[in-house]
């Protein structure tokens, strides 16, 4: 098969594209790729409007993954804002804590995140389903360190 052609994409299925590749990317260690692909990847995401917090999460996590803290703290706060426990949010919180070394806030997090966890399952959202093993492993990491 051959390469996909973008220009025939819907602007939410190109930042989906990205977000998948950049994470796979990540997991592959190749850095470099990771921040290539984010600087394209973000602008593609704001380009999509007002953003629901599925997409405050992939916008978080590329920022998260690419190094721009400051960027996906500010993801992580808006989701929590307007959704107090909501399991992403508090996931990309723990972790952006974790990666600027604060193991207190990201325990704090954490905490919420476990207490959270039976309610917000209880009625899930669709973004829940999406990043079902991003849950799975904050939680089993979280509950380790209790």
């Amino acid at each position: 098969p051959g390469a996909v052609d973008i220009s025939s994409m819907t602007p939410q299925e190109r930042a989906s594209r990205l977000f998948d590749r950049i994470m796979r990317l990540s997991e592959e260690g190749k850095q470099d790729s990771v921040e290539l692909f984010a600087s394209m990847a973000i602008p593609v995401f704001e380009s999509l409007g007002p953003l629901d917090l599925d997409a405050r999460y992939d916008v978080g996590r590329i920022a998260l993954v690419s190094g721009r803290l400051d960027i996906a703290r500010a993801h992580a706060d808006t989701i929590l804002a307007q959704s107090a426990s909501h399991l992403l949010g508090l996931i990309l919180a723990a972790s952006v804590a974790d990666a600027r070394g604060n193991s207190s806030e990201r325990a704090a997090f954490e905490r919420r995140l476990i207490a959270a966890e039976t309610g917000q399952l209880a009625n899930p959202l669709p973004e829940y389903t999406r990043h079902q093993a991003d849950i799975d492993a904050a939680l089993a990491a979280a509950k380790g360190r209790r």
